[in-house]
């Protein structure tokens, strides 16, 4: 097993607006489209075993520019999916479910739950430690930092401390046999 880079796709309309977006598939706006390309250089030293993305189009057109064409699509790096509450900002959740975090108690109606998103990245993860040599996945911000979590044996609801800009790179690694982060939310 080598190193895993993750890459969060650069900026949409929503992510801009603090929108919840998991199966709404938006494309990058054009400073977007300019950070996934920033990526690049950045990546172009690395050579890959696996290059691997969520099947929605802000990842798979970022992993294009970053300098990784070819990635495979992969279902079980989807953005949380948050149901109810896609296309909604934190606040106006609020505003319907007051205190609700969804690190905790999961996305809206007919969304998934920590539990299940968990799941789905633990076997994401059995994948990824089956590979020999660097992987890539290419992603969303809150299944990337329930990715960095589920690494490190942490439980979901403690994801919500690695926060991530759009279109950075963090890498995790091994030391000592432990799996550890290696770098964290870098940017171009």
């Amino acid at each position: 097993m080598g190193t895993v880079y993750l890459i969060r796709h650069g900026e949409t309309e929503w992510s801009r607006s603090g929108q919840h977006t998991s199966f709404t598939d938006l494309d990058l706006t054009a400073r977007g489209a300019d950070q996934a390309a920033a990526l690049a250089p950045v990546l172009a030293g690395v050579e890959f075993a696996a290059v691997l993305t969520s099947p929605r189009l802000r990842a798979r057109r970022t992993a294009d520019l970053a300098g990784l064409p070819g990635a495979v699509v992969d279902e079980d790096l989807a953005e949380w999916h948050y149901g109810g509450y896609e296309g909604l900002t934190t606040a106006q959740i609020h505003e319907r479910a007051p205190g609700w975090s969804l690190w905790t108690d999961g996305g809206g109606p007919g969304g998934e739950t920590p539990e299940q998103v968990g799941e789905r990245v633990d076997r994401l993860l059995a994948r990824v430690r089956s590979l020999t040599g660097d992987v890539a996945l290419v992603a969303h911000g809150h299944c990337l930092r329930v990715i960095a979590a589920r690494w490190v044996g942490l439980p979901v609801a403690l994801a919500k401390i690695f926060y991530l800009d759009t279109a950075t790179v963090s890498v995790l690694g091994h030391e000592h046999g432990e799996p550890v982060l290696r770098r964290w939310n870098a940017a171009a």
